[in-house]
């Protein structure tokens, strides 16, 4: 346990060494993007040149997130098998994508989500709603990424924090800003192959100390900390909760505006349906190995040294790797987990840019009408400016326990964005103001319901007791999203809509007019 104690914390030149490889290639690759990155579908879907097993991995690269790959192993070392409904959850939304929404989408869409959503409404009120929602949603994303990259080079390089959060704004916005959407994708393909890659050789190593067989970790973790750590209810304990939970978590999904967006990289709704297959498969496989992660942190490091380096149990995939593959290992999962934080980044400037400058300065004060040089340049202003709101939010949360902050985003992703975009494909009568409502409704409930939820009021707030009692309030403001934007709907009848629906049928189900 010393050699494990003694070395986390300290600078480690291994890590920094293939760190900054990892940057210079992704860099090279950014020049090459540069190149051909001219026109606004270029920028925005990297002119629609991405086959679907490429965009699978590239979407694959921006999902599995650092509160993924450390927060979930953290999360089963010391909670056992409840971290799995985390894992579940995440992947479970994927299907759901598959074949509910990445056709419509793909054949609805241009740039972002919004384009579905008001395909048949009026334009204005419907792109402002939906850029509130997709903004809020990449803010509280942002944040928790940037803290988290923070902490861990803080942790890993030995940089000050401050240089971390420089460091990271600074690598993600030139993705972003010279090599667009092509850049992107390249860079979250690369770094979904080393974290596959690394994790998987972590379990290998792991499960070399127990015969290669999976049972007898479990049997040790089971010996070493009672049978509770193979039972549910460690964790979750509140029905209510596990269900809230699990809806954001499938739902959020598919509304995550940096994940959506990733569907119209690819030529048609075939290649789109491919993708999420070929998603779901690598995302699937990733969850599994980060239970076996868990475990193994738990048997061969054990949970008081693991909660020892931090609370919430975010350094045990690394402490893993020190433990069965010293410091060289240690240095390459560290590398590759920055890297993960540096490619979730960059998908979500990219999203929170596209949104900035097509949904509102093209869509709203252009009123559609923009050349393609005029709107390129803007969606590079948004991304600077967005890069620099990433950089500051980093600096102002600097300490704060952000992992609601996630769980945050997907909620308001599944209570705004997610009811609007279902609607808007698959109900006739849905109206304009129907939509503005479910999303503010949505959104807004979402953000005060976790305020007065324990994770904010309690321990953030240090109140006594939380006024709203569930952790997370999917539940409660998904719901209320749905109703409000059906009620809505029909209250406010919208003949237009309802006549563009048939058009919006066709295009929907045989691609015609498709971009």
């Amino acid at each position: 346990m010393e050699t494990i104690q003694s070395t986390l914390g300290q600078v480690n030149i291994a890590s920094i060494i293939i760190f900054f490889v990892f940057v210079a290639v992704t860099l090279v690759i950014t020049y090459w993007a540069a190149k051909r990155t001219k026109t606004t579908s270029e920028f925005y879907a990297a002119d629609r040149s991405i086959s679907g097993f490429q965009n699978g991995l590239a979407l694959s690269g921006d999902y599995m997130s650092a509160a993924s790959f450390l927060g979930i192993a953290g999360m089963v070392s010391l909670k056992g098998y409840d971290g799995l409904i985390y894992s579940i959850g995440f992947l479970v939304g994927w299907p759901l994508i598959m074949f509910l929404i990445a056709e419509p989408l793909r054949n609805l869409g241009k740039f972002t989500f919004a384009d579905v959503v008001a395909f048949r409404l009026k334009q204005k009120p419907v792109r402002i709603a939906s850029s509130f929602g997709s903004l809020m949603t990449i803010t509280f994303y942002l944040i928790a990424q940037m803290v988290g990259a923070g902490s861990l080079v803080n942790i890993l390089f030995g940089f000050p924090y401050e240089i971390a959060i420089i460091i990271v704004g600074l690598v993600m916005i030139a993705y972003v800003l010279f090599g667009g959407m092509l850049a992107t994708t390249w860079v979250q393909i690369i770094k979904a192959v080393l974290l596959l890659s690394g994790a998987t050789f972590l379990v290998i190593m792991t499960l070399s100390h127990f015969n290669m067989n999976p049972i007898e970790l479990f049997n040790q973790a089971a010996e070493k900390y009672s049978d509770a750590v193979l039972a549910p209810g460690q964790f979750v304990t509140n029905s209510w909760d596990a269900v809230s939970l699990g809806l954001a978590l499938i739902l959020g999904t598919a509304g995550l505006p940096h994940i959506l967006m990733r569907f119209f990289t690819v030529p048609d709704a075939k290649q789109a349906r491919k993708s999420v297959f070929v998603a779901t498969g690598f995302i699937g496989y990733f969850y599994i190995l980060t239970f076996f992660i868990g475990f193994g942190a738990m048997v061969l490091v054990g949970q008081d040294v693991v909660s020892t380096f931090d609370k919430g149990g975010n350094m045990a995939a690394l402490l893993l790797a020190e433990s069965v593959g010293g410091q060289f290992f240690l240095g390459f999962i560290a590398a590759v987990a920055f890297a993960t934080i540096l490619a979730v980044v960059a998908g979500l400037t990219l999203s929170g840019a596209s949104t900035l400058s097509h949904d509102l300065y093209v869509s709203v004060f252009k009123k559609g009408k923009s050349d393609e040089a005029g709107e390129v340049k803007v969606a590079k202003i948004a991304t600077l400016i967005i890069g620099a709101l990433a950089i500051f939010l980093g600096l102002i949360f600097e300490g704060q326990n952000v992992a609601f902050m996630v769980g945050l985003a997907f909620a308001i992703a599944a209570s705004a964005n997610f009811p609007s975009l279902l609607l808007s494909i698959f109900w006739k009568k849905f109206t304009t103001k129907g939509s503005v409502a479910s999303i503010i409704t949505g959104a807004g409930l979402a953000v005060l319901l976790i305020i007065l939820s324990p994770t904010v009021w309690v321990d953030i707030f240090h109140n006594e007791a939380a006024i709203f009692s569930l952790k997370n309030p999917a539940i409660i403001s998904m719901t209320a999203s749905f109703t409000v934007g059906i009620i809505v709907s029909l209250a406010t009848k919208e003949k237009s809509a309802e006549e563009k629906f048939e058009d919006e049928k066709l295009r929907t189900y045989l691609g015609i007019g498709a971009e």
